[in-house]
């Protein structure tokens, strides 16, 4: 009789996990993102810094293909020059990787991207590492918060990020 009881609690919550999962699965096509980065440490002057570095917001629209929804479980993770994304372990609700970087800036990050729903996400990119400004070596440190809204099926004139 336990043995049964079980089978019909477990039943429901794998369906209901099954709905939350597919009600999750992110659409393809225009997203506005809206990014803020911070500097723990910075190895720039502030006299040098850029405004949209600043801590300040920064929107921008962005089209996410079905194939980058597949692959990273929204748009590919834009890396840097010297930098490459690695170890992405998608899950139903969003997604998380490593990001490395060999030079200009030396170091490893971690990325995680979270869908609330199917037409809003919010993403973290940490960072630590180190870079060279001269003869000198300076420490770095930054995070990147960054929160996308569904626009439309069609992303118009904003052409993907390529490869």
């Amino acid at each position: 009789m336990r043995r049964q009881t079980s089978f019909f609690i477990a039943i429901p919550c794998l369906i209901g996990a099954a709905i939350l999962a597919l009600a999750q699965s992110p659409k393809a096509g225009l997203y506005e993102v809206t990014s803020k980065m911070t500097w723990q440490h910075s190895p720039f002057p502030e006299s040098m810094k850029d405004p949209r570095q600043s801590g300040a917001p920064h929107s921008t629209q962005v089209c996410f293909t079905q194939a980058d929804l597949d692959k990273y479980s929204g748009p590919k993770p834009t890396a840097n020059a010297g930098c490459e994304i690695s170890n992405i372990k998608k899950r139903p609700s969003g997604m998380t990787a490593i990001l490395t970087c060999g030079a200009p800036m030396h170091g490893k990050g971690t990325v995680e991207t979270k869908w609330t729903d199917s037409a809003h996400s919010k993403s973290k990119v940490h960072f630590t590492g180190s870079m060279q400004i001269g003869a000198d070596t300076k420490p770095i440190e930054w995070t990147l918060e960054s929160s996308s809204t569904y626009k439309s099926p069609s992303c118009g004139t904003v052409k993907p990020r390529s490869d």
